[in-house]
């Protein structure tokens, strides 16, 4: 009898398998998919590894199968090994990262009375006890959940497991419904000669006319249709086929979600110089794979400088060497322009997995992916998980995003990272590519970890061409010239000027909504959201205060709801407000925004860049969805609203991100055929993040920005893990952090570990959807190592490797 080790679909599980014996009906490999008892339970696993021994004494069988061929290979799940151990997430959440869309399913329990049940004999019930025996009287077979949801949780779950013991309840289990599977559609063909169809048809042609068509339709095909494109009823159908003159059957169609869009194929450009000088060392490593893991190159390049036609022309590479590739984007509004440059290179070769796509077309895409159907997968972080076979390069575009970390739930791990470890078990070349690199990415670069390619020179329609011109606008200045508008004199004349030569306008500002607070000029009371304790942010459009950490709303007070003063004002600003102004300073002008609020539908993202596209609006407005990579050729001005809303957040990395963003969305401007020019508006000119993006000087700022990380001991001079606790009540967030800090101090000393910890405090956002939330920070050269074996009690969480200590 052999062993499996199972990956369990529980959270008891955490980071490690369980044994399970395997019966000798069955026959299992790893990686394979299973059903197995977990307590009372039945639940899912992967097989992560098979053994003549278990680990343990008792064992209990598998159950069986859930899918006959193995989900995951051996490389993936040693990475899910990987990602378990290095971000003290559970197994099963690394593991669950590269299942199939859909895969998770939970047996479900349903409960019903026994046969020849009578309750008027019954007595000594329970309140409880006797409203669960009418529902089920009433219902039949009912699901536990909905018994839950009549009686309450505790309740229910007390009484059902009374009933059961008396007998009086039968329990059943039933598989819950998959979220999505594959797709089939009725099609329906001739059974007969046309000749007898047509006879038939001419005998039904008076009484039963919905027949008659039916069969002159079929006939006129010639073929297998449709049954939904001929309109017929399913009785029409039923009648047809008992009768023997038709025939149905389910054929599988795939859900494309590039079905409706057009790729125009195009010649590539020559490379320039440095193009060809990167691609040079990149094709070498591609074709002769060296000793041990295979090259990381980073790729810098100002903004414009042709890295797309890099990754495309490696990816060429790759595919004639009979191999495949992924390609990573920052941002689910970069993907319609990246499916668009890469489809027009590799037609019907290229795949897209993002979240905005329905259930069923990701599930298609994942089973086409894994039978090796496309050359190249496009999406955000997530695709990097995607089954891509014969796969030998990984390409992540604009690399410095934050949104290469998953922030919000286990495991929280950074797609460079997770990368970076898939290079070394697939022997997959990874390229980093960003004009604004991440600090560490480039720390790494200079000291031999990645090999640096360059890209110094802007490329346009024109040839090489120099950066957008950037004019800083101090606008203390312009508050002293008495100008109080949003925006300052340059900013203006520079709008107005580019409107009239028929070109486009972007203006950046970090910020949704109208107004950021609101605030009683009587008393200083701001409004705030009763879950977050934040400032709520106005919408003009919906005529409402919002909460932006947890979707709270309420009506706009006319009266401050502590003093009553009606002297209520609305400060702050935000991407509607700028609408709003710039429909009053240019009216004739036509406008688009495009923030998370005006782009929830699907397909939003790529309606707004159409659009834009088409100059069917002259001014974009938009947050940082609009920083990041988009190629915009009749974009001559850039205006930055306010360059300093990330700069004065008390994080590690406010300098380096303002430099990010300031740099990125500059490099929107001056990208097509004319020349470019960037206005930032300012109240901190001086600062050397801002007058270092102002001159596109990056490695002035890299070299400012890495001596105040070496002075401060902060990453990539030492590496952070936030511990983070989250209580409803205040008191006890605060004495359970402190607890675990001295615990944490105690561990420290037992084991020698030299790690720093600091706190505990409240966060910055001290308090998210009614919880309030303190931190403590273990910063060392490896602080994971002080929690390796330390189980941490319920409301903590573990984020490793972290890009934020808000």
């Amino acid at each position: 009898m052999g062993y499996a080790e199972v990956a369990v679909n529980s959270p008891v599980a955490q980071r490690r398998t369980f044994s399970y014996s395997i019966p000798p009906s069955l026959s299992l490999s790893v990686g394979q998919a299973v059903w197995v008892p977990f307590g009372t339970r039945v639940l899912q696993g992967v097989v992560c590894r098979l053994t003549e021994h278990p680990e343990v004494e008792q064992t209990k069988d598998v159950i069986g199968a859930i899918d006959p061929r193995p989900l995951l290979t051996l490389a993936q799940i040693e990475l899910a090994r990987w990602i378990s151990e290095y971000y003290l997430a559970p197994l099963f959440d690394a593991v669950a990262l590269m299942l199939p869309p859909g895969f998770e399913r939970k047996l479900l329990a349903f409960y019903e009375l026994p046969l020849g049940f009578s309750s008027s004999s019954l007595s000594n019930l329970t309140p409880e006890q006797s409203q669960l025996i009418s529902l089920l009287e009433r219902g039949g077979k009912m699901a536990q959940a909905v018994l839950e949801k009549a009686l309450g949780q505790k309740k229910a779950r007390r009484a059902l497991d009374d009933l059961l013991a008396r007998g009086l309840v039968v329990r059943s289990e039933e598989l819950q419904r998959p979220k999505a599977k594959p797709k089939t559609v009725l099609h329906l063909e001739l059974a007969v000669e046309a000749e007898v169809a047509v006879k038939e048809a001419g005998r039904l042609a008076a009484r039963a006319p919905k027949r008659a068509a039916l069969l002159r339709l079929l006939v006129d095909q010639g073929g297998p249709v449709s049954a939904r494109e001929t309109g017929a009823t399913p009785a029409t159908v039923k009648a047809l086929r008992d009768k023997g003159l038709i025939l149905t059957r389910d054929v599988h169609v795939w859900r494309d979600p590039l079905l409706d869009r057009l790729f125009v194929s195009c010649a590539p450009p020559t490379p320039t110089a440095a193009q060809e000088a990167a691609l040079g060392q990149i094709r070498d490593s591609l074709r002769s794979p060296a000793k041990g893991p295979p090259a990381a190159f980073l790729l810098h390049g100002v903004t414009g400088s042709g890295k797309t036609e890099v990754y495309m022309r490696a990816l060429a590479e790759a595919v004639s060497l009979g191999q495949r590739g992924i390609v990573l984007v920052p941002e689910i509004s970069l993907t319609p322009q990246t499916i668009g440059r890469f489809s027009s290179r590799f037609p019907g070769r290229v795949a897209v997995l993002h979240s905005r796509m329905s259930p069923g077309e990701q599930f298609d895409e994942w089973q086409r992916i894994r039978d090796g159907a496309f050359d190249v997968v496009i999406g955000p972080r997530s695709a990097l998980f995607a089954p891509q076979p014969d796969l030998s390069l990984i390409i992540i575009d604009e690399e410095h995003e934050w949104t290469y970390k998953q922030e919000e739930q286990s495991p929280r791990y950074h797609a460079r990272e997770v990368a970076l470890k898939l290079r070394e078990l697939s022997g997959a070349v990874v390229i980093l590519g960003s004009a604004t690199p991440d600090l560490e990415t480039y720390h790494r670069a200079q000291t031999g970890r990645y090999r640096l390619l360059e890209l110094p020179q802007r490329i346009t329609a024109r040839g090489e061409s120099p950066l957008p011109e950037v004019e800083l606008v101090d606008m203390r200045e312009e508050l002293k010239a008495g100008n109080r508008t949003i925006f300052s004199r340059p900013l203006n004349r520079a709008i107005g000027e580019t409107l009239a030569d028929r070109e486009q306008v972007i203006l950046f500002l970090n910020r949704r909504g109208t107004s950021t607070f609101v605030q009683c000029r009587n008393c200083g009371f701001v409004m705030r959201c009763s879950r977050c304790d934040l400032a709520l942010t106005y919408h003009a459009k919906e005529e409402n205060l919002s909460c932006h950490q947890c979707g709270y709303h309420k009506a706009i007070p006319d009266k401050c709801p502590v003093c009553w003063s009606r002297r209520i004002r609305y400060l702050g600003l935000g991407t509607e407000r700028v609408e709003d102004e710039v429909k009053r300073a240019f009216p004739l002008a036509r406008t688009l925004r495009w923030d998370r609020d005006v782009t929830r539908g699907k397909g939003s993202h790529e309606r707004i860049l159409d659009a834009f596209l088409a100059h069917e609006a002259d001014i974009l407005i938009g947050t940082q969805m609009i920083a990041k990579g988009l190629d915009l050729p009749l974009v001559t001005l850039v205006g930055i609203i306010s360059a300093d809303t990330m700069l004065h957040f008390p994080d590690i990395r406010a300098g380096e991100r303002t430099f990010q963003l300031l740099s990125q969305v500059a490099g929107r401007a001056g990208r097509g055929a004319l020349p470019g020019r960037v206005v930032v508006q300012t109240y901190t000119p001086d600062n050397y993040a801002i007058a270092a993006g102002a001159k596109h000087d990056y490695a002035s700022f890299y070299r400012q920005e890495i001596e105040l990380r070496r002075q401060h001991g902060q990453p990539p001079f030492s590496r952070l893990v936030s511990l983070v606790y989250a209580h409803a009540n205040a008191e006890a967030c605060r004495t359970g952090a402190e607890k675990m800090f001295q615990r944490l101090a105690e561990k420290k000393g037992q084991d020698g570990v030299d790690v720093e910890l600091v706190g505990p405090a409240p966060m910055f956002f001290a308090r998210i959807r009614g919880r309030y939330r303190w931190q403590i920070v273990l910063r060392g050269s490896d602080p994971a190592r002080l929690l390796a074996d330390l189980p941490l009690p319920q409301g903590w969480v573990v984020n490793v490797d972290p890009m934020t200590l808000l």
